[in-house]
């Protein structure tokens, strides 16, 4: 895999079988591989501000860990079979969030990795949805049509 790549993020979020929100994204990040684990870095800006979040996923095959830094500050853990805690910090305020990890995938291939993981998400230890992410990663030069 190359370092300059397009990153494909899925989201669904089903707080009911009748009630699931879907978002994509698809941005160009930065891939590296270290000490067994895969490095994905890439910016945001949030819808209404002008300020980037910094954003780095790792992951391997049994965990993701997600950190945003800037406008929005988080460090979440996905780890499969297990629940974790943490702050989201954001302009409006902090949120306590839960995140139950009940299955992380990493599939790769020669100019491909996918990643799905589905979890249940929590605010204020309360259920909010059940969730999952799939993330696609891809050379840039392939372009956006084959991811």
């Amino acid at each position: 895999m190359t370092k300059e790549i397009l990153l494909s993020l899925k989201g669904l979020q089903m707080e009911s079988k009748e009630d699931a929100q879907s978002t994509e994204t698809i941005t160009p990040a930065d891939y590296y591989q270290r000490n067994g684990s895969h490095y994905v870095v890439y910016e945001e800006i949030m819808e209404g501000f002008t300020a980037p979040t910094r954003n780095r996923i790792k992951f391997n095959g049994s965990c993701m860990e997600v950190s945003k830094k800037g406008l929005v500050n988080v460090q979440m853990l996905f780890e499969e079979n297990k629940k974790n805690m943490t702050n989201y910090t954001t302009p409006y305020g902090n949120i306590l969030i839960g995140i139950d990890t009940e299955s992380i995938l990493v599939e790769e291939k020669e100019n491909q990795i996918r990643v799905e993981v589905e979890y249940a998400l929590e605010a204020n230890y309360q259920h909010l949805a059940d969730c999952r992410i799939e993330m696609k990663l891809r050379p840039r030069e392939e372009g956006i049509n084959l991811l």
